[in-house]
């Protein structure tokens, strides 16, 4: 047992379980604070995208928005997991010089990586907007190309900074700093009339000045590790990270490919696609900040051996994005049609597709942070399979669907993909740690959900369309959901975690 280990010995098994489920709820809190910060910053860029310049550019800025993404991932070369994974182990382990080495290491490579692509895309800007059929995306591209080392500069860093079971930089600088001043900008440059180039032009100042914040933020938490020189261990991190490289590249794709396809199809309600995710984005808003709060514990539990733990975190955490997002799923399946035309009149023919991805998505919410758990238990080549068999599966479906049924043809393929992917992790945790997701507090939140569907279909029959059917229905979900829960009574893990979220409140 390592000194940090033993100094952590627990008095007794269930206190020692607490303990991590306080933590990670703690942490999670936070995280699903900036996660609600973000996705409101989000909805609202898209919002004031879609109002003040139409589909057309709406979905140009989610093409290059998209390729940001999908080359963020190929530069990072999977060191977002690998940092960290390997920074909380070797916490774990009370070795601080391989946690220099590693960062060091994970920094440098993901960095020089970002800028050779991004030359490379500026230099071939033109030619790639002419195989999307937009020659007008060349500018936009180039820009992607100027924010793409900052970006992944700026992931890596607060990567590295959840090594230390810490999600505060995470939260600060990436899901609340960068977002908002991406909108703020936006909002400036866009009203001003620079268009969608100054929506992007926004995207850049954001995420080189928020890189500065992240870089600011692990340099001061790397000061409180003991003084050591650098060991490096390249091969420990670029056999996970390459892994972890290919599954990410992979997922992300998972997420974007459609909208490059779609492009390439030269479909013209590619903005109306976007719009459409974006909402049901915002529904799954809580399986991000809670995989980035249960990733470190889950690395630093496995690597001790402490299996009942990991089942006890894993089921905890399924239970509380099911719970959390339910509520949201329930309005985008009973209220699509009053929603979409919030982003303007040419958006409504996007309730079909809403349908289709809320269903996608709601099991991606039921089967929790699976993904998540092999990553961080040393599984990573099995989660790589899983999610390039999830992109080739997406890939061949959106050829087949999409010219013959268009967005709705993508969306069919997105959701049959996370669907099938969803299921085969769900098999694989249970084969590594004997867990399933379904837990009582989980049947508890489905029941609730089910009479908040009720009423709000209800609400749907009685009052008329328009925008006093939303709100009232928005209204009424959320009491009925609130009260069923509360009629079914919280768990002690419930009543624990409300517990630890108020105490970090009341600390500030």
């Amino acid at each position: 047992m390592t000194a940090q280990a033993a100094a952590e010995a627990p008095q007794s098994t269930s206190d020692y379980g607490d303990r991590q489920v306080r933590g990670m709820a703690r942490g999670g809190g936070l995280n699903l604070l900036g996660a609600l910060c973000s996705q409101g910053a989000l909805f609202l860029v898209m919002l004031l995208l879609a109002r003040q310049l139409g589909t057309a550019e709406v979905g140009r800025y989610a093409q290059c928005f998209a390729l940001l993404a999908l080359l963020g991932l190929l530069s990072l070369s999977g060191f977002r997991a690998g940092l960290t994974r390997f920074v909380a182990v070797h916490l774990a382990d009370d070795d601080p010089a391989s946690i220099r080495g590693t960062v060091r290491l994970g920094l440098a490579i993901s960095g020089a990586g970002a800028v050779l692509i991004g030359l490379v895309l500026f230099a071939f800007s033109g030619a790639l907007a002419g195989a999307l059929h937009d020659p007008e995306l060349a500018g936009g591209f180039r820009l992607v190309a100027l924010a793409l080392p900052a970006a992944v500069v700026c992931e890596a860093a607060l990567a590295a900074t959840r090594g230390w079971r810490t999600q505060r930089p995470f939260t600060l600088v990436g899901q609340i700093y960068e977002p908002f001043t991406r909108l703020l900008l936006t909002a400036l440059l866009v009203l001003a009339g620079f268009g969608v180039t100054g929506a992007l032009w926004a995207v850049v100042v954001a995420a080189w000045s928020a890189a500065a914040l992240a870089l600011a933020a692990l340099f001061r938490l790397m000061r409180t590790v003991a003084p050591a020189p650098a060991a490096y261990r390249p091969r420990q991190l670029f056999s996970f990270s390459t892994v972890s490289w290919a599954s990410s590249l992979a997922s992300t794709g998972l997420i974007w490919i459609d909208t490059l396809l779609l492009g390439a199809f030269a479909n013209e309600d590619i903005g109306v696609y976007t719009v459409a995710t974006r909402l049901v984005t915002v529904a799954i808003f809580v399986l991000a900040p809670i995989n980035a709060a249960f990733g470190p514990y889950i690395a630093y539990l496995y690597h001790r051996d402490e299996h009942a733990e990991v089942r006890r975190v894993y089921k905890a955490a399924t239970g509380w994005v099911v719970r959390l997002s339910l509520p949201a799923f329930v309005a985008l399946l009973v209220f699509p049609s009053s929603l979409l035309p919030l982003f303007g009149p040419g958006f409504a023919d996007g309730v079909t597709v809403t349908l289709v991805l809320a269903v996608g998505q709601l099991v991606n919410a039921a089967t929790g942070p699976c993904g998540t758990l092999l990553n961080m238990s040393g599984r990573v080549s099995l989660n790589m399979l899983d999610n390039v068999g999830a992109l080739v599966l997406n890939v061949g479906l959106n050829l087949w669907l999409i010219p013959a049924h268009g967005i709705v043809g993508a969306a069919v393929a997105w959701s049959a993909s996370l669907v099938a992917v969803n299921l085969a992790r769900v098999a694989q945790v249970w084969w590594l740690v004997r867990a399933v997701p379904l837990t009582a507090g989980l049947v508890k939140g489905l029941v609730a959900g089910a009479a908040a569907f009720a009423a709000a279909l209800a609400v749907r029959a009685v009052v008329p369309d328009g925008a006093a059917r939303l709100a009232v229905g928005l209204a009424t979900i959320a009491l009925v959901y609130v009260a069923a829960v509360l009629a079914l009574r919280l768990s002690k893990e419930d009543t624990m975690v409300l517990r630890a979220l108020a105490r970090r409140r009341a600390r500030g």
